[in-house]
């Protein structure tokens, strides 16, 4: 066992930096989505917010992996792609397709969270503001968004940590992350057990780490403190 745990971290770590940079960058543009999406669900014009309901029920309905392998196996086919110098470099690259579906997946599952929390703001408190002459900028900076993130930060956290386990798909499309390393590594040691033990060791410090900003983050918001 000591044997593998020299052998086997070494390799699962270069893994585990590149799952890091697929998951950050994913989270930093989905959380960018759901923002945007969310805000389109509240637009009063019925074709904004009926673009970002069908953008919503489509990544929220169905699995991943099939949204990976349509934008790797199947964008990344087509012949206009192929001619346009920007869509080639984003489909062509199983990295940066992974990144872009597990962005746009969770994007989805946070614009309804972010959505759930700007509803969840009383109108008394934003006509309000509006009484005393804030304009709608102000009300949204001010009063409006830090009261809906308070009821969204929750269930935000929870799709910070399914983004990072999001990742291993990311291994099905040829990208060598934490789980790509550690099959390679089960198929030259025949050590299966032992090997995702470790990798899911990796993960686990990954999400422990999310979790643990997350929580500070509440304990700042007053979330769990009710302060």
């Amino acid at each position: 066992m000591i044997e593998l745990f020299e052998k086997a971290v070494p390799v699962l770590i270069e893994g585990f930096w590149i799952t890091l940079r697929i998951g950050l960058f994913s989270i930093l543009f989905a959380s960018l989505l759901g923002l945007g999406a969310a805000l389109m669900r509240t637009a009063r014009n019925p074709l904004v917010a009926g673009a970002a309901f069908a953008y919503s029920t489509v990544f929220r309905g169905t699995p991943l992996l099939i949204q990976l392998f349509l934008l790797y196996y199947g964008i990344g086919t087509l012949g206009f792609v192929r001619e346009q110098p920007a869509l080639w470099w984003l489909f062509s690259d199983g990295a940066r397709c992974a990144i872009l579906a597990i962005a746009l997946n969770s994007g989805a599952y946070m614009s309804e969270a972010i959505r759930g929390g700007l509803q969840s703001v009383p109108a008394g408190q934003l006509d309000a503001a509006a009484s005393c002459g804030m304009s709608r900028l102000q009300i949204f900076r001010r009063i409006h968004f830090p009261l809906a993130i308070r009821q969204a930060f929750p269930a935000y956290s929870n799709e910070l940590v399914l983004a990072i386990k999001g990742t291993s798909l990311a291994s099905t499309i040829a990208v060598m992350e934490l789980t790509g390393f550690a099959r390679r590594l089960m198929s030259q040691s025949y050590l299966i057990v032992e090997t995702f033990i470790i990798a899911g060791m990796l993960y686990l410090a990954i999400n422990v780490t999310l979790l643990g900003c997350a929580w500070l983050v509440e304990r700042r918001l007053g979330i769990r403190t009710g302060e």
